[in-house]
């Protein structure tokens, strides 16, 4: 029978009627298959998977397809989103064999849960060289079943080599490191910086061809990078993909939001699906992209700029709150890329049905937003902006202002439209680290606004995160939460997040008991993820039985890896708690990884950023006396990318970096520090930049 209907996920509920028997990732799938000598298939992948619901519909509702998976096989079904720490063992399998991954992640594991096979998309039929599901299952149940130690000896190798690849990308002299010396330098950066710039794409923004991803970590490191640098071509590539990913399809022009990403190079056509993660990491990215460019003047196009970064991170935000936000505060995970069954037919538009909607104003519209009669995709439109509102405004000898609002009735003309249409899925769960990613993201929208909803918002959803993801005993956290109720101990990358955005609370809040959580749990972090030999941290706990092997996460990806996400927070508490052996601690991480940074910057992104504060440390900014709060705020509405901030509006010990200082009684004076020695307090926001100004920068800023 099919065990999944009483599961919370909404992926494992998707398959919840299959024929196949599936279990879910629990003890008794597992002593079944020791019990009954069978090998295990694991299939792994989440609700809003276009080729997760194509191999479903051709596979797993096949009854005889089922009926040989259920006598040969015991069927267990993952959502990844619930078990990541089960996805990245049989993917990095996957990866190993095959050169590749994805999903659907289908791996054939021994009843010990050693993987000896693995593979993504199976078609029902065979195609584009490769076998039909079924006729793998056959070979690899042959196999179990007449050589079965060859699947065995398989499975211990690739098992090793699994546990062997945690080392990779470590360093391997033997060197011992010095306490208290960072070795990093401007030239490390530089070093950073040329390897990306060999895969800029000079044209379009972004890295690479097809498929294009928003890379949001990479762009971050290049604003940074032109900060301290002045290097225009770092600044010129992260603007470009920013402006290019807003004006194409991978933006939603009607409803905000961002795509996963684009199939093309110019961003025109994306994989609909809309990840909570993603759209978190670019408002985070165009908030401080949108500082940078409203304080400078030295490029071209800076006021366009950053009234388009504005915008769209309101829209961004707006579709947030409308369609991702649970009524508690919390945020839901994912839409799907499909409805009805077809990818993006929710999003896509005929030319005659946007002139049904918007009558004489649909010639306009049309020409603004690159609808024709032949379509751009599939005999469809995706909505897209080939120019800019200033250039077609240009062109058309129209007020940028009157363009605007004839533009935006048409859109929430075609938005309510759209509504009346079947909506994509949409994956209600809530994941304790990506809400954390998001939370983070409305603080950076705060700081560099200083939109009170915004801060409100962030708030919210760090006090809902504190009260349902705590453990019975409060000393811990679940990942996943969903009906009322949390399940699941929490990964590194969940501790980290929320660690982070605790730290970004405080600095919009100034309330220590954001600090003193945050301390809590670095705490917890050291105690059950520590590997004392490298300094690393395991993707799982030390209490976690239930996987086959512990893994170091040590590669950003979607998201920033646990382990990089550490080293910023260890970096930034150490500061704000007077912690010097927890920024010993992210130095030492960081020596670990070094040469893969330097290499592979493209797969170390946040690593590279936190290898920056090492090279240009952290100013410690204390505020302290009458308008601390608001002088806080109008520092944060800065661009400082090596700026940790503590107010207090009267004296303090609470703090290091405000302890034993004096307050300003009718302006608050600012402190600026470097390992605890500050320099004069100032009380003019002018004074206090020319004390954080870097050297390489001049007075046209």
């Amino acid at each position: 029978m099919n065990h999944l209907q009483h599961e919370r996920s909404p992926y494992l509920l998707q398959h919840a009627h299959n024929p196949v028997h599936w279990h879910a990732w629990k003890p008794e799938a597992f002593e079944r298959a020791r019990a009954e000598q069978k090998p295990i298939l694991v299939s792994i992948g989440y609700s809003t998977c276009h080729w997760c619901h194509v191999m479903e519909r051709e596979s797993f509702e096949n009854e005889e397809i089922a009926a040989f998976m259920n006598e040969h096989f015991i069927n267990i079904k993952v959502d990844r989103e619930e078990r990541p720490d089960v996805d990245a063992i049989y993917m990095e399998a996957c990866q190993i064999l095959t050169g590749g991954g994805g999903w659907p992640l289908n791996c054939f594991l021994t009843p010990e849960g050693k993987p000896f096979y693995a593979g993504t998309y199976f078609p029902p039929r065979p195609a584009h060289n490769r076998p039909s599901w079924i006729q793998l299952l056959q070979h690899l149940s042959n196999i179990w079943q007449t050589e079965p130690q060859k699947a065995i000896d398989q499975a211990d190798n690739l098992t090793r080599h699994i546990e062997h690849n945690d080392g990779v990308f470590l360093k391997k002299t033997e060197e011992p490191a010095v306490s208290g010396v960072a070795g990093f330098q401007q030239s490390d950066l530089d070093a950073v910086f040329t390897r990306l710039q060999q895969d800029f794409d000079p044209l379009e923004g972004g890295f690479g061809g097809a498929p294009k991803f928003p890379a949001t970590m990479a762009l971050q490191f290049l604003l940074s990078y032109h900060y301290f640098s002045r290097r225009p071509e770092a600044l010129g590539h992260a603007l470009l993909s920013l402006d290019k990913m807003i004006q194409g399809g991978i933006y939603d022009q009607l409803g905000g939001g961002f795509s996963r990403y684009a199939t093309d190079r110019g961003w025109l056509v994306p994989h609909f699906e809309k990840m909570l993660y993603d759209n978190a990491l670019l408002v985070s990215v165009l908030s401080e992209a949108y500082k940078y460019v409203l304080e400078n003047n030295q490029f071209p196009d800076a006021a366009r700029r950053a009234q388009l970064y504005r915008e769209t991170i309101e829209e961004t935000l707006q579709f947030i709150g409308r369609e991702m936000t649970h009524t508690e505060g919390g945020f839901y995970s994912a839409l799907d890329a499909d409805s009805e069954g077809v990818e993006g037919k929710f999003y896509v538009w005929e030319q005659q049905e946007v002139e049904a909607v918007l009558g004489s104003d649909a010639g306009l519209f049309c020409a603004f937003y690159g609808v024709t009669h032949e379509g751009n995709w599939e005999e469809k439109n995706i909505l897209w902006r080939p120019a800019s509102f200033e250039a077609f405004a240009q062109f058309n000898g129209m007020e940028v202002h009157d363009l605007k609002k004839r533009l935006a009735a048409g859109r929430e003309l075609l938005l309510a439209a759209r509504a009346l249409r079947i909506r994509p899925g949409l994956d209600d769960k809530i994941l304790l680290g990506w809400n954390a990613l998001m939370c983070s993201a409305y603080t950076a929208a705060y700081k560099a606004m200083a939109e009170e909803s915004f801060r409100i918002t962030a708030v919210r959803n760090m006090d809902f995160l504190l009260e349902k993801f705590a453990s019975a005993n409060g000393d811990s956290l679940l990942h996943t939460w969903k009906d009322g109720e949390a399940q699941y101990d929490a990964f590194l990358e969940d501790y980290a997040f929320l660690i982070a955005a605790l730290v970004d609370i405080y600095e919009i809040t100034f309330d220590v008991n954001y600090l003193r959580s945050a301390e809590k749990y670095t705490r917890l972090v050291l105690s059950y993820f520590l590997d004392p030999v490298t300094g690393l941290f395991y993707f799982t706990g030390s209490g976690q039985t239930d996987i086959v092997l512990r893994k170091k996460d040590l590669q950003d990806n979607a998201t920033p890896s646990g382990n990089s996400t550490m080293a910023h927070n260890l970096q930034r508490l150490s500061v704000l708690l007077g912690r010097p052996d927890w920024r010993e601690m992210a130095q030492q991480m960081l020596r670990q990884v070094e040469d893969a940074v330097k290499k592979y910057p493209r797969s170390f992104e946040r690593w590279a950023l936190a290898m920056m504060m090492e090279a240009h440390p952290y100013h410690e900014i204390g505020v302290l006396g009458a308008n601390a709060f608001e002088t806080a705020a109008a520092i944060q509405r800065w661009f400082l990318p090596n700026g940790v901030i503590a107010a207090s509006s009267q004296i303090t010990d609470e703090l290091p970096l405000l302890a034993e200082k004096v307050a300003g009684k009718t302006d608050a004076l600012i402190y600026v520090c470097r390992d605890f020695t500050c320099q004069r307090p100032v009380t003019g926001l002018d004074d206090f930049r020319q004390l954080v100004r870097p050297a390489a920068h001049t007075d046209n800023r």
